[in-house]
């Protein structure tokens, strides 16, 4: 570069950073444009050597990211500061995380620490799912320490997707693809709706290009057929708004190209018959206390007009989104014939819509009490916490969570409450209080008891009942939703499989001790390779169900007197690359042998699939198709969308279990003579009998003999004996038979 060139770039650096102090949304201090002075200075001499892909400095991508949590996010001077310095640590060794902290304080030194922890493991080469994944975890629970550091994340992706051209297809595929993933539903969720739609548009424009362009071209052509369309509506109203002496702003907004695709995938459309391509927003001055009022006098005059649709309308100044977006949408029948969405917001709440985050704090008084953005901030603080330790898992939930719209529901006290669409009253109970959750028994909805899996509705009344005996089980994660509960089950079956195991470990050393064998870490190793599982743990669990039983330990015992049997079994039995620490390992493992179908989970005859070749373990489901029976498809099997979008009545569930670990349900017939308490006695001996669950109880009394029928649930056929041997020794019962 020339010495013109290089002045030539200094004076367009000095012009982009008097750009970012004049565009702050926030009004900026003499000390706040001190600090991000320095840290502009910091972030120049940091990065003088380095350029972008497309030649230009490098330090023009911190000043573009500072002017996006300026100006469209509207953060504080600490943020820019960050903004500025958020490649410094990583980019340059000349600078550490506590060089930043002395020169800057602790705060921005944080903030820098999460963001330079987050790019450093955005640089691993070819990463797989798992990894991706592990990356993603470790950036959300950057919002333990401090929310900042993700908002000044999704700054960085929206610039850099917005500079993408210069680089490689597969790569802005890669981004792309990325960003819709996980970026996108984030900025949705905290509420940076401005944000969140460009990276949805962008991310289209590299993933699905001739999509794309063909909407975009689609857009500019309709552009003034849409314009005199919105003009002829607004000029319907103005009048009356008007007469009101309102002080208003109408303005038309097109939808988002991405919104559009999804309409015309979701509905199998034309750009042409997507009606509702955009919206109509009136945004009105008024005072904290007359929002409510201005905004139905609004709605009052707008459909006095035009004849509104009762099931579309939306009242979120009532219970605002959890998100903070308060507003009112009710969708009328326009000119000529079409639906036409209208938004109503004060410039308050149209603040918070654009800012997110950041407006959301700036109206927020320090005597308010803790509302719904706060709540999903701790809520989600709380989920990180018990981060389940499959990473993939935890991304697939959080981002369930991130995209799901929400319902309302009533406590018995009549407080609201707001979960996603799709909650069960296990969510609710685990979104009052883990205590609650765990000793969940049963629900009412609306005063009528409904089963656990009950999906909830907005406007629902919620009682949870609660029991000291109760105690989750494994088909609580089918019934459960968010990742707040799913996630406390989990830790909570672990805690009981635990228990299960010290059990087991007992029962185990009792009985090896009368097969005249000492349990220590060479007799657990061994039992563990003769077994063929993979942790002591497993062991334990099986002995405390009773998978294994007194015959195969007898077995074990008979093979372990035969040194030469011992030894060629251990040598069979070892696997290729096991490691030795696994059999020490904290964990239950599945044996996946069995596959079951249905909710009932009934055992069916089924052929593999050769596209995908599923193995025992895999996520899959089944296929019914005409001459061939079931054909069971991994989830992710190249032809699983087509099938589940044009055949969904012939998918069925599938899943893979470990049979040692099914319950299958029993009946036990019992007879005998009636005495006061005998059915509570009978309760009792099935409730102490460990890992039994008893699903009905019925009895009948004639004269002084009864009959009863009990249906239960049990792991195996020694645990149903173990049952039945203990009700007989009731006092009073005469018979007691399985059928």
């Amino acid at each position: 570069m020339t010495e013109i060139d290089i002045e030539k770039e200094n004076a367009e650096i000095a012009k982009a950073y008097k750009h970012l102090l004049k565009v702050s949304y926030r009004t900026l201090s003499t000390d706040d444009k001190k600090l991000i002075r320095k840290a502009f200075d910091v972030a120049v001499e940091a990065h003088s050597h380095q350029r972008r892909k497309s030649g230009e400095a490098y330090i023009f991508h911190p000043i573009a990211v500072a002017k996006i949590v300026a100006e469209q996010i509207g953060l504080d001077a600490t943020s820019i500061a960050a903004a500025l310095l958020h490649d410094v640590v990583e980019d340059n060794d000349n600078y550490s995380v506590k060089d930043i902290e002395d020169l800057f304080g602790e705060t921005v030194a944080k903030i820098v620490d999460g963001l330079t922890k987050i790019s450093s493991l955005s640089k691993e080469k070819d990463m797989d799912v798992s990894l991706q994944a592990e990356n993603f975890r470790k950036m959300l629970l950057t919002l333990n320490d401090d929310v900042r550091v993700i908002i000044i994340k999704i700054a960085d992706r929206l610039h850099n997707m917005q500079t993408m051209d210069s680089m490689r297809p597969d790569k802005q595929e890669k981004i792309a693809s990325e960003t819709l993933y996980i970026y996108a539903p984030l900025a949705h969720r905290i509420g940076l709706y401005n944000i969140k739609t460009e990276l949805e548009d962008l991310g289209l424009k590299y993933t699905e290009p001739e999509i794309y362009n063909d909407i975009l071209h689609n857009i500019k052509e309709s552009k003034e057929q849409q314009d005199a369309y919105i003009e002829e509506f607004n000029d319907v109203i103005k009048k009356s708004l008007d007469k009101e002496g309102l002080n208003y702003n109408i303005k038309g907004r097109p939808k988002s190209i991405f919104s559009i695709k999804r309409k015309m995938d979701k509905q199998g459309v034309s750009f042409d018959e997507v009606y509702d391509k955009f919206a109509v927003r009136i945004i009105y001055k008024s005072d904290r206390d007359n929002e409510k009022f201005l905004a139905w006098k609004i709605y009052s005059i707008v459909t006095d007009h035009f004849r509104p649709n009762p099931t579309r309308l939306r009242d979120w100044i009532s219970s605002p989104k959890s998100t903070g977006y308060e507003a009112l949408h009710i969708t009328v029948m326009g000119p000529k014939g079409r639906w036409v969405e209208v938004q109503v917001r004060s410039e308050r709440m149209n603040e918070i819509a654009e800012k997110g985050y950041a407006a959301h704090y700036k109206y927020k008084n320090a005597d308010d009490k803790e509302d719904n953005l706060d709540i999903w901030i701790n809520r989600l603080q709380e989920a990180l916490e018990h981060a389940s330790t499959n990473a993939v898992d935890f991304v697939e939930q959080f981002k369930l969570n991130l995209y799901s719209k929400e319902i309302f529901v009533f406590t018995p006290k009549g407080e609201l409450k707001s979960l996603p669409k799709g909650a069960t009253p296990l969510d609710f109970a685990f979104s009052i209080h883990t205590e609650v959750g765990k000793k969940t028994r049963g629900a009412k909805v609306n005063g009528k008891l409904v089963p656990l899996s009950h999906v909830l509705n907005s406007g629902d009344q919620v009682d949870i009942i609660t029991s000291e005996n109760a105690k989750p089980n494994p088909n609580w994660l089918d019934y459960a939703t968010t990742a707040r509960a799913r996630g406390k089950i989990k830790s909570l079956l672990k805690e009981d499989t635990k228990i299960i195991a010290e059990d087991g470990k007992e029962i185990l050393r009792r009985k090896l001790k009368q097969l005249k064998i000492t349990l220590n870490e060479k007799s657990v190793n061994e039992m563990v390779s003769h077994f063929n599982l993979k942790t002591s743990l497993d062991l334990f669990y099986r002995i405390g169900t009773g998978s294994i039983d007194n015959t195969m330990l007898k077995d074990y015992s008979a093979s372990r007197s035969n040194a030469l049997v011992s030894f060629l079994k251990s040598k069979i039995n070892r696997k290729p690359g096991t490691n030795p620490d696994d059999i020490h390992k904290e964990e239950i493992t599945n044996k996946y042998d069995l596959l079951v179908f249905g909710k009932e989970e009934e055992k069916l005859d089924y052929k593999l699939a050769n596209c995908c070749n599923p193995i025992p373990g895999d996520a899959v489901f089944g296929f019914i198709t005409i001459n061939d029976g079931i054909k069971v498809h991994k989830k992710n099997c190249p032809n699983a969308l087509s099938l589940q979008s044009n055949y969904a009545y012939r998918i069925i569930q599938a899943r893979w279990i470990d049979s040692s670990q099914q319950e299958f349900a029993a009946q036990i017939i019992l007879s005998g003579i009636d005495n006061l308490g005998l059915v509570n006695e009978i309760t009792k001996v099935i409730s102490s009998n460990m890992h039994v669950n008893m699903n009905s109880i019925s009895f009948q009394s004639d004269d002084g003999v009864f009959k009863g029928k009990i249906n239960v649930k049990v792991h195996n056929k020694s645990m149903l004996k173990k049952l039945t041997d203990n009700l007989k020794k009731i006092n009073g019962i005469d018979k007691v038979t399985r059928i």
